[in-house]
């Protein structure tokens, strides 16, 4: 149990150095990434494909990386957008790491590009530990999947500095509880702002491409008491202060750096 944690952490922490560099040459290069989290078929790829033919039709250079474990099928889709789109084959991986997204970054990536989509893998377990370099994390559920996603998984919506609701024109089909997926946001992470889409009638499509523009624009971004909590635990540990904790489980983390963004991510709870 010890040797799987220590190497989940040194996985980790590779990561995080990885995910600062790519954040540096984002950056330099003055292009916001927005990481998008979902279970599979929640109609993430639809939206996309929306906000990226939304954004290019607005003038805003936009692009995106989109990861599965096989197929090329969402690039394809995405494409349809008219935005640049690469696709990344995980090759059984469950979840994007930061060095993968810069590899497939560098020599692509065009110049001017304000917005970078990425399309994570379909899981909310395994992609919520990764820092991607990210400066918006978002985390999708639709109606169809039920009202208990954010308490099932904690930590992808913990972490998330937007939750946002997607297939509404669904909702009274499927009988979703609105009030109940809000009270299990609100669990979980209070003052998150959640808005709600549908990329069949275009709901909320608009909304959702201002808010990544005015994060883009410097705006600052909801801050997760997940976030906070975990920063302050990590904090401590980093500076010889307190004990690891006894189950050797590793712990949520979104650091806070100098420049304002959250760095969500896992990390343990001793290095």
């Amino acid at each position: 149990m010890c040797r799987t944690v220590d190497l989940h952490q040194a996985v980790l922490a590779r990561n995080d150095e990885n995910a600062l560099a790519l954040r540096s040459y984002l950056g330099d290069r003055g292009t916001v990434a927005v990481n998008l989290l979902s279970s599979p078929g929640s109609g993430k790829t639809a939206l996309l494909e929306q906000l990226l033919a939304r954004a290019v039709a607005g003038g805003t250079p936009a692009a995106a990386v989109t990861a599965d474990l096989a197929t090329e099928n969402d690039a394809t889709r995405l494409a349809r957008s008219g935005a640049p789109v690469q696709q990344i084959l995980t090759d059984g991986l469950c979840h994007l790491e930061a060095g993968m997204l810069q590899r497939r970054l560098e020599g692509w990536l065009p110049e001017g590009t304000r917005l970078l989509f990425v399309e994570n893998v379909g899981n909310l377990v395994c992609p919520a530990s990764y820092d991607l370099g990210e400066t918006l994390r978002i985390a999708l559920a639709s109606v169809t999947e039920g009202e208990d996603k954010p308490v099932k998984y904690p930590t992808a919506f913990g972490l998330a500095q937007l939750v946002v609701i997607t297939k509404t024109d669904l909702a009274d089909a499927v009988g979703f509880d609105r009030d109940a997926f809000l009270a299990g946001v609100r669990q979980v992470n209070p003052g998150v702002p959640v808005l709600e889409t549908s990329a069949r009638t275009g709901q909320g499509v608009d909304a959702l491409l201002a808010h990544v523009l005015r994060c883009a624009a410097g705006e600052e971004t909801h801050v997760p008491v997940l976030a906070r909590q975990h920063e302050r635990h990590t904090h401590r540990h980093e500076n010889g202060h307190g004990h690891p904790a006894a189950d050797g489980h590793t712990h949520a983390d979104g650091r806070t750096h100098a420049d304002g963004h959250v760095r969500p991510g896992v990390r343990g709870p001793a290095r």
